[in-house]
């Protein structure tokens, strides 16, 4: 995935060029959602680059310290 999509792919019904609606599934809101459910609960999501080529998902809960 180019860099200049990376943040883009969080944002609601966003669909990457030459992805359309019906030809791989789906809408565009399930990064949307991750994004949203991470960040309720303190943490943030991330698309990065992965080392040698690819994307990686990074969801990071760790700002959520909750003491039971």
């Amino acid at each position: 995935m180019p860099e200049s999509e990376r943040t883009n792919i969080f944002e609601p019904f966003y669909r990457p060029e030459g992805h359309s609606e019906g030809q791989e599934g789906g809408v565009g809101l399930g990064l949307a959602l991750v994004r949203e459910i991470a960040r309720h609960h303190g943490g943030e999501a991330r698309c990065l680059a992965r080392p040698g080529g690819g994307t990686v998902f990074e969801v990071d809960l760790r700002g959520n310290e909750t003491t039971v």
